[in-house]
C-alpha cells in the first residue's frame, strides 16, 4: 500500500485518535440500536399474527385471497409437477406448509435478523484485535512542518564544520515500511451492557413470534385442508343425488309414455334433475379453488394434481371450564410470550439512556515495528486506557429516557390488555365448540328424518298414491341437510382447532383436538 504527502503525526498520536474514534463507533452503534429500533421491527413482523389472533375462530375468507394481503396465504413452490396424484395427509399437508410457507418464512428471517443483532451487541464486550501492515514512498515537506531555515539554522552545530550544507533541501523522501498490531476493549460501558440486555429480549420476542406464526400455519392448513375435505363430501353427495334424480326422471318419463303420470310429473323431475347438476358443478369448482388455495399455502405447484387422504374427522372433546384453558393459554401462548418479551426490551432500552450518565472505561494498546530506507527497525508502543465522563446533555438524556418510559409503558398496557384479549377469545372458542356440537347431532337427526321422509315418498309415488311434487321436495330437503351436515362437521372441527389456537398448543395437539 503506497502513502504520499507529509504528515507530522506520530504512531502513538494516530493510534490514540483512532482509538477514541472506535469508541466512539461502538457507542454510537449501542445509542443507534436504541433510538431507531424500539423493538419496531418485531412488533411490526407481529402486527399479522395478533390481528389474526383477535379472529383465532376462523370463519369466513376473502374470495380470492393474495399472499399480498396476507403472506400465509403464499410459499415458495418447493414440489415439482409430477404425473402421479399426491396423496396428502393432513399431517402432510402441516409439514409441508411449516417447511414451505410464505408468511413463516418472513418471520423466520426477521428472527434471522435479530439473532444477528445480538452478535453485534456482543462484540462490543469482545476485544478487537487488529493487525496492520504498509509499506510505501514518502515525500515530507520540512518547511510545512515546522523546520524552515531559522530552525535549521539552529540545529548548525549539529552539522559538520557546524556549517548547515549550501543548498540542503527541505524536501526529504524515504520508503517506510511498518507493522502493527492493535487491541481495543470496553471494560464497563453502561449503554453497551444494557443494549445487548435490550438485543437478547428482542431476539426472544422474535422467537416467540416465530412460534406464534407456526401457530398460524398450522391453523391456516389444517382449515384449508377440511375445507377441502368438506368440499368433497359435498362433491360426493351432489352425485349420488344426481344420480338418484336421474333414476326419477328416468321413471318419470317412462310412466308418462306409458300413460300412467302426468306430462307435469316429468316436467318436475327434470327440473329437480336439472338443480342438482347446478348444485354438482357448483360444488365441484368451489372444490378446485379450495384445493389450489390449500397447495399454494404448503408450496405445491397449482397444477399439481392431489387426493386427500384423511376423511372429515369427528370426536368430543372433555369438558373444560374457561379457568383451566386460560391457565393453559397464559402458559404457552407465544403472542402473550412475545409481548412479555418486548417489556423486558423496552425496559433494557430505557435503562440504557438512563445509563448514559455513567463513566465509560476502556483499553487501547498497540505495538508496531517500522523501518526507514531499510536502515533497521525501530518498535514503539501503545497501552493507554480511557475513562469518559458525560459532563452535560441532561436536555437529551432526560428526553431520550422519558421517551423509552412511554414505549415501557405502552407496552405493559398492551400486555394487560391481551390477558384480557386471551380471556375472551378462551369463552368465545369454547361457546363455539359448545355450539357447533349440538349443531352436528342436529343435523345428523336431520339427515336422517330426511332419508326416511324420500324413502316413504318413493315408496308412495311407486304406488301410484301420490305425484312426484312431495318427492321433489323430500329430494331437496335432504340435499340441503345433507349440506348442513357437512357444514356442521366443517364448522365443529375449525372450532376445535381455534380452541387450540387460543390455547396456545395448536401444533403439539392439533391431531388430539381433532380425535385423529
Amino acid at each position: 500500500m503506497s502513502r504520499c504527502g507529509g504528515s507530522g503525526e506520530s504512531p502513538q498520536a494516530r493510534g490514540s485518535s483512532e482509538k477514541m474514534m472506535e469508541v466512539k463507533r461502538e457507542e454510537h452503534f449501542v445509542l443507534r440500536w436504541a433510538a431507531t429500533s424500539d423493538l419496531r421491527r418485531p412488533a411490526m413482523g407481529l402486527l399479522a399474527f395478533l390481528v389474526l389472533a383477535g379472529g383465532i375462530a376462523v370463519g369466513a375468507r376473502a374470495q380470492n385471497p393474495s399472499s399480498a394481503e396476507n403472506p400465509f396465504w403464499g410459499s415458495v413452490t418447493a414440489q415439482p409437477v409430477t404425473g402421479e396424484p399426491l396423496r396428502l395427509s393432513l399431517d402432510d399437508a402441516i409439514e409441508r406448509g411449516l417447511k414451505n410457507n410464505l408468511g413463516l418464512k418472513e418471520v423466520e428471517n426477521e428472527e434471522k435478523t435479530y439473532h444477528a443483532e445480538v452478535d453485534e451487541a456482543l462484540q462490543l464486550f469482545l476485544p478487537t484485535i487488529k493487525l496492520t501492515a504498509d509499506t510505501g514512498y514518502h515525500m515530507h515537506n520540512l518547511a510545512a512542518q515546522g523546520f524552515g531555515p531559522k530552525v535549521i539554522g539552529e540545529f548548525s552545530s549539529l552539522f559538520p564544520g557546524g556549517q548547515i550544507p549550501a543548498g540542503l533541501s527541505l524536501i526529504t523522501r524515504d520508503y517506510l515500511t511498518e507493522g502493527k498490531l492493535e487491541y481495543n476493549e470496553i471494560l464497563f460501558s453502561g449503554p453497551v451492557i444494557q443494549g445487548w440486555k435490550a438485543a437478547r429480549a428482542a431476539e426472544r420476542a422474535a422467537h416467540f413470534g416465530k412460534m406464534t406464526a407456526r401457530g398460524e400455519v398450522v391453523q391456516q392448513v389444517a382449515v384449508e385442508y377440511l375445507r377441502a375435505v368438506a368440499d368433497q363430501s359435498e362433491v360426493e353427495n351432489a352425485k349420488a343425488l344426481v344420480a338418484q334424480a336421474q333414476v326419477l326422471a328416468d321413471h318419470a318419463h317412462e310412466s308418462h309414455v306409458a300413460g300412467v303420470a302426468a306430462n307435469l310429473d316429468e316436467l318436475r323431475a327434470k327440473v329437480q334433475l336439472q338443480s342438482q347438476q347446478q348444485t354438482l358443478i357448483t360444488a365441484e369448482n368451489q372444490q378446485e379453488k379450495d384445493l389450489i388455495l390449500l397447495k399454494r399455502e404448503i408450496g405445491v405447484d397449482p397444477e399439481q394434481e392431489i387426493e386427500l387422504t384423511d376423511p372429515a374427522p369427528y370426536s368430543e372433546l372433555a369438558e373444560e371450564t374457561p379457568e383451566e384453558v386460560k391457565a393453559v393459554a397464559y402458559q404457552n401462548r407465544q403472542d402473550y410470550q412475545n409481548y412479555e418479551n418486548q417489556a423486558v426490551a423496552f425496559k433494557a432500552l430505557h435503562n440504557v439512556y438512563r445509563s448514559e450518565r455513567l463513566p465509560t472505561l476502556s483499553f487501547y494498546g498497540n505495538y508496531g515495528t517500522s523501518t526507514v530506507n531499510g536502515a533497521g527497525t525501530h518498535g514503539d508502543f501503545i497501552a493507554m486506557g480511557t475513562l469518559a465522563f458525560p459532563i452535560f446533555r441532561e436536555a437529551k438524556l432526560r428526553g431520550d429516557s422519558d421517551v423509552s418510559k412511554a414505549k415501557l409503558e405502552e407496552t405493559n398496557a398492551q400486555l394487560d390488555d391481551l390477558r384480557s384479549h386471551i380471556d375472551e377469545q378462551v369463552r368465545a372458542a369454547l361457546l363455539d365448540v359448545s355450539a357447533n356440537k349440538q349443531l352436528v347431532a342436529v343435523a345428523r337427526s336431520n339427515v336422517n328424518l330426511a332419508t326416511r321422509a324420500l324413502s316413504d315418498e318413493t315408496d308412495r309415488v311407486n304406488a301410484g298414491v301420490d305425484d312426484n311434487l312431495p318427492l321433489v321436495t323430500a329430494q331437496a330437503t335432504l340435499a340441503t341437510a345433507e349440506n348442513n351436515l357437512v357444514e356442521s362437521l366443517y364448522a365443529y372441527n375449525v372450532s376445535k382447532i381455534g380452541l387450540a389456537r387460543a390455547t396456545g398448543v395448536l401444533e403439539q395437539q392439533y391431531r388430539t383436538y381433532l380425535g385423529r
